[in-house]
């Protein structure tokens, strides 16, 4: 049976497929390239696809990875023509993250047993972190949860106050300090707070910085540590954002984030305004961390779950 035999939401698919229109065409045009006046698929075609993925920022292993199973269907199959790649491509890039991914997405469903759930939020600067989460906070609250916001990145005034914004937004109580205090008071004060509460969600940003690998990683164990004193065996998740229209830079953002903690979800935003959307390809292979969200414009409902086989349909949809 096909991988892509699938039902999807019709509103869903429509915004996926509209979010990554700039992707596809960029693909297709480099693809187009890549295979003009071959009808056979050679080792010279095979190192055109290599370039086009690569410059497609899929990243260079992922890309190795994808190039070596055609290239055994190419050695198997004796003849595969050009007008077969769009398939073939298809195919061995959703069994590529099928593979990496193989905890299926929860999304947005809560744990059994983890009240409050509790999500740390991590990310530099700009890539679109306070809007995930003031995104995430109003589709859970849309299940009829209760969800408490904490202002832990108290580095900026700016992140507090656009925190509040979104708290405003969504209707969601927060719980802030002054700009300067201690993150790991704020975490503290947000999860007393919300057992105080009964809440049923709680998402906890966390300062932008990457100057300082040592203190970064120093930090958020503090912030962890103080939580667990309130529930125990917490952050459940902590979330990274990535901003997809930076391409590679959001893998070395990968990088330095895993070095400095436990990140066991990935958010890939801004995928609607570049031609960069390959890079969710890459990140989910090399990082062995699921892709749970992924932001494809910016209306309130337009941060997805991320659904690999919705994502490879959009992405190769002509």
């Amino acid at each position: 049976m096909s991988l892509f035999k699938k039902i999807f939401s019709t509103q869903k698919k429509e915004t996926l497929d509209k979010g990554l229109e700039k992707t596809k065409t960029n693909f297709f045009s480099k693809l187009g390239k890549a295979v003009a006046g071959k009808s056979k698929v050679d080792d010279d075609v095979l190192d055109n696809l290599e370039e086009v993925l690569v410059t497609s920022d899929v990243g260079v292993d992922t890309t190795l990875k994808i190039i070596t199973r055609i290239e055994a269907r190419v050695a198997r199959d004796k003849y595969v023509g050009t007008e077969e790649l769009n398939g073939i491509l298809r195919e061995e890039i959703a069994g590529l993250l099928s593979e990496t991914d193989q905890n299926e997405n929860v999304g947005l469903s809560v744990p059994e047993g983890k009240k409050p759930y509790v999500i740390m939020v991590v990310g530099v600067n700009g890539v679109g972190k306070t809007t995930t989460i003031g995104k995430l906070a109003y589709q859970y609250k849309k299940q009829g949860l209760k969800v408490v916001l904490g202002a832990a990145d108290t580095f900026r005034a700016a992140a507090i106050d656009q925190l509040q914004v979104w708290a405003d937004r969504v209707d969601v109580p927060i719980v802030k300090q002054q700009m300067g205090s201690d993150p790991a008071s704020v975490a503290f004060d947000t999860l007393s707070s919300a057992v105080t509460q009964n809440a049923d969600v709680v998402i906890i940003d966390t300062a932008g910085r990457l100057h300082n690998k040592v203190n970064l990683m120093n930090e958020l164990t503090k912030v962890k540590r103080v939580m667990q004193k309130v529930v125990e065996n917490t952050p459940h998740e902590v979330l990274l954002v990535l901003d997809g229209s930076t391409g590679q830079n959001a893998f070395e953002q990968a990088k330095q984030f895993t070095k400095a903690t436990e990140v066991t979800a990935l958010a890939i935003t801004k995928l609607d305004g570049t031609a960069k959307g390959g890079v969710v390809i890459g990140i989910s292979d090399q990082f062995k961390i699921p892709v749970k969200f992924i932001g494809v414009g910016e209306g309130i409902e337009d941060l997805q779950v991320f659904n690999k086989y919705e994502f490879v349909d959009s992405f190769f949809k002509l």
